[in-house]
């Protein structure tokens, strides 16, 4: 797999060379090893691991409806009222972080309303903080670590 511009950490692998699996240990099984899902599961251990993000209040692949359609976004993070904090798309190493991406992230965001909007190719990452009162998202210089986040959320 690609080189990412993330922490390693002990990545559990299994199946075939044709059908490799990685272990998702938010969702507690294994699942397809794509170069999306490779990102995937590097970038989660790092806000568990090194942001200290809550591994119970971050979800893998979650399903949203918009009227007959099912949509499903990545990651979320929620707040511990549950509430979706933070979206975040993973793209493959190859694929550029465009403004499609965030196309793609915002069009979630009109149905969870959430503070924080994450891209991330593995080698690149983006995070803005939406500023509802002004129609408009602020560009941070880095991911918050989760500690920033329930500050802010206090502010």
């Amino acid at each position: 797999m690609n080189e990412l511009n993330l922490p390693s950490y002990a990545v559990k692998v299994r199946g075939t060379r044709e059908k490799p699996e990685i272990f998702d240990f938010l969702r507690k099984r294994y699942v397809a090893l794509t170069p999306e899902e490779w990102v995937r599961q590097h970038f989660t251990h790092w806000l568990v691991e090194h942001k200290s993000y809550p591994q119970g209040l971050l979800g893998n692949e979650i399903a949203l409806k918009c009227g007959e359609k099912t949509v499903r976004c990545d990651s979320i993070l929620y707040d511990k009222e549950v509430r979706p904090q933070m979206i975040i798309e993973y793209k493959a190493p190859s694929v550029p972080l465009t403004q499609k991406v965030f196309d793609q992230i915002t069009a979630y965001n009109l149905l969870l309303h959430v503070d924080y909007l994450t891209v991330s190719n593995g080698v690149e990452h983006i995070c803005c903080k939406m500023d509802y009162k002004h129609r408009r998202y602020v560009f941070l210089q880095d991911i918050p670590d989760y500690a920033d986040l329930t500050r802010k959320e206090q502010d």
